[in-house]
């Protein structure tokens, strides 16, 4: 990726994406796109290791959180050589249990029991959707006695469902993270924006439940490993494969891969991506006030847009 697209990269994150619940990530996006000397830096990584998600975490899990550009300048010259070999041993692996509000509800439409299979898995916190409870404009749904209670607003018409029923949680991860890790904790929470107090404190709750209920991870790349997963899946479960802002980190010809072995093994498929990021034509348009959303879509179907950080979503029928 040249300086340029890389200063591109860096100044939409700042206006699409971090502006305006992150202060800090916007002032920090913005000296990025405009300082030639950290974009010639950042120009010697390997490609697909520019995303600002992955610097900016990077520098607080090593340096701790700057006050403002010049103080994240200052660190990132000082400790380019750390900082740029955690970027290179590590991934954007944000696991917000959020994003499993707009999933709930399409989860219990389908036939039950179910098997889980999360792509892109992390630490394996949105493999508990059932196990969450979910406050949907003042109605609670989920799991009333959950300690991982997620806040968020529901536009159009909700799914009438009932409460899945999951036997069996499988996550392929290249490199998965254990929510029992104290390393890998503090991983995640590098991950969380430093003004999200919220998702901060929901990150910890799904993290004590989830170490109490670890799933199981396979390690390497989705398109080798889903046939082994589906294999796991226990006889007379529905099989259902999620994936949350996945694709945007595999090549095109990848994601038609995995789209043809889902198709392949009659799999039920929710995705919540980009679209831009989807091998299969969406057949809508993003309005501007869901500059930042994700598109919830089943079995190719768009049914939603979705935020990535609240879990809010707005029903497109």
């Amino acid at each position: 990726m040249s300086k340029p697209d890389i200063a591109e990269r860096y100044h939409r994150f700042a206006c699409h994406e971090a502006h305006p619940t992150s202060p800090l990530y916007t002032q920090l996006a913005l000296g990025v796109a405009s300082d030639p000397a950290i974009l010639a830096l950042l120009n010697t990584l390997p490609a697909g290791q520019h995303h600002p998600t992955l610097l900016f975490a990077s520098t607080r899990y090593l340096t701790g959180t700057p006050a403002g550009f010049p103080e994240f300048r200052e660190t990132l010259f000082a400790q380019w050589h750390r900082i740029a070999a955690h970027m290179q041993r590590n991934h954007t692996q944000t696991n917000e249990p959020a994003r499993c509000a707009p999933v709930y509800p399409v989860l219990g439409t389908l036939p039950q029991p179910l098997t889980l299979i999360e792509l892109g898995s992390s630490s394996g916190l949105c493999l508990h959707p059932d196990r969450y409870a979910y406050e949907v404009n003042g109605t609670t749904l989920g799991a009333p006695d959950s300690p991982v209670r997620i806040t968020c607003r529901s536009r159009g018409h909700l799914p009438q469902s009932t409460p899945p029923h999951v036997t069996r949680r499988i996550g392929i991860d290249l490199a998965p993270l254990d929510p029992r890790s104290p390393e890998d904790r503090d991983w995640l929470r590098s991950l969380v924006w430093p003004e999200h107090h919220e998702r901060a404190a929901r990150l910890e709750s799904a993290l004590r439940l989830a170490a109490t209920e670890p799933v199981h991870v396979l390690h390497g790349d989705a398109t080798s490993l889903l046939p082994e997963a589906v294999a796991a899946a226990p006889p007379g479960t529905t099989i259902v494969v999620t994936h949350t802002t996945t694709l945007t980190y595999l090549a095109p010809e990848e994601r038609r891969v995995l789209a043809k072995q889902i198709q392949h093994h009659g799999l039920h498929w929710i995705a919540q991506e980009n679209p831009d990021a989807l091998p299969f034509p969406s057949g809508v348009t993003r309005p501007a006030q869901h500059g930042n959303s994700l598109l919830l879509a089943h079995n190719t179907r768009p049914l939603a847009w979705t935020d990535p950080h609240t879990g809010d979503m707005c029903w497109l029928s």
